[in-house]
């Protein structure tokens, strides 16, 4: 089984193009299975069946584990099954009578105009790392990037006289994104003042650079953003991705078509996207809540008393 998984994890990687963190992810989260099958004496692929999977199901549910975490670990094993379908290693899928548990529909949380600004203008201009970091917040709010897509940019993934970047998705896909003018400056301005000191002697095509010289790392990049998430007086737990929630939030309640957003975030499909449309709505209800003089004066208060507990 460990061949197998070998195998499996190299599929994903090259033939599918997956993240190094998505591929690691489920490759655990097989790895996890397979222990299981160990501890109730399951040997061979061909011996398992649905009963094998529930049974690891109802172990995940009672040690408590947290419904996205049991969801993405029947994805890994669906997509684990289907591959060794695939390969002939198999002739059945022990996943077709399991459903995952289903999972809590939660709005994605994305910052306000006032908490960005805040965020945006906490890093230090008058370091290399500073002008790195103003510029990778910058890129992730304009343009709605992954943290692995602003990771892997090179020096020539920008265009800075037409603000656009070529940017590599999930599944290898290419697409272009914009930035405003103000990301465009910082990016400028990294390039004159923080690149220039960081590389050093190194030669690389990296855009952001570590003290190293070499390509910034994801990991730093989140760890960039919860320190100046505290600079700026933000409580919530903030990561990169909440940046690309905010710009997709921001863009819609700016008047932005659903296409344009779906087309700039790089989804596959509208769904995705859609998401973002019950924000806006939830935000429109707020709003007029608060403006409207003949709006429901008992919710008002609920809220009101709600936001100061």
């Amino acid at each position: 089984m460990e061949e197998l998984l070998d195998k499996y994890v190299r599929y994903l990687a090259v033939e599918r193009s997956l993240s190094p963190y998505t591929v690691r992810n489920y490759s655990t989260d097989v790895l996890h299975f397979m222990k299981f099958l160990d501890s109730e004496e399951v040997h061979s692929l061909e011996d398992i069946d649905h009963s094998d999977v529930r049974n690891y199901l109802g172990q995940l549910l009672d040690a408590g584990t947290v419904r996205a975490s049991i969801s993405r670990k029947m994805s890994a094993l669906r997509s684990f099954f289907r591959y060794l379908n695939r390969e002939g290693i198999i002739d059945n899928e022990p996943l077709n009578r399991v459903s995952s548990p289903k999972m809590e529909k939660r709005l994605p949380s994305f910052l306000t105009s006032e908490e960005i600004l805040s965020l945006l203008n906490a890093p230090d201009d008058s370091t290399p790392q500073g002008f790195r970091d103003r510029a990778i917040l910058e890129l992730l709010y304009a343009a709605g990037l992954r943290v692995s897509e602003i990771a892997s940019l090179d020096e020539n993934s920008l265009d800075l006289e037409s603000r656009q970047i070529r940017v590599w998705g999930k599944g290898a896909k290419e697409r272009m994104v914009l930035m405003g003018e103000p990301a465009a400056e910082a990016v400028k301005q990294y390039l004159e003042y923080g690149r220039v000191k960081l590389q050093g002697q190194e030669s690389t095509g990296a855009l952001f650079l570590n003290r190293y010289g070499k390509r910034i790392a994801e990991r730093r990049i989140q760890y960039l953003l919860k320190k100046y998430a505290g600079q700026a007086g933000i409580s919530r737990r903030v990561h990169p991705h909440m940046l690309r929630h905010t710009f997709a939030t921001h863009m819609l309640d700016g008047g932005a078509d659903l296409r344009v957003v779906q087309e700039l975030l790089g989804h596959s499909n509208l769904s995705s996207t859609q998401v973002y449309t019950h924000v806006t709505r939830s935000q429109m209800r707020d709003r007029y809540l608060e403006a409207h003089p003949r709006s429901n004066e008992d919710e008002k208060a609920v809220r009101k008393q709600d936001s100061e507990e």
